[in-house]
């Protein structure tokens, strides 16, 4: 809905897409999951965020 919040989602993908990568890059399991979590996390706000939209836009 708002520009911060879904501003704040892609950076939550990306900074998950640039952990998940360094993990796999060194062999890290760790970080690896923790990046795709991250990235998962990212892509649930910014669902979450579409989905405000589309009712926005329903109402009026």
């Amino acid at each position: 809905m708002s520009l911060e919040d879904k501003a704040k989602a892609a950076a939550k993908k990306v900074e998950g897409t640039v952990q998940e990568g360094a993990g796999n890059l060194t062999g890290d399991k760790e970080a690896e999951a923790k990046g795709k979590a991250k990235k998962a996390e990212g892509e649930a706000r910014e669902g979450v965020e579409n989905a405000k939209d589309t009712v926005k836009d329903a109402l009026h």
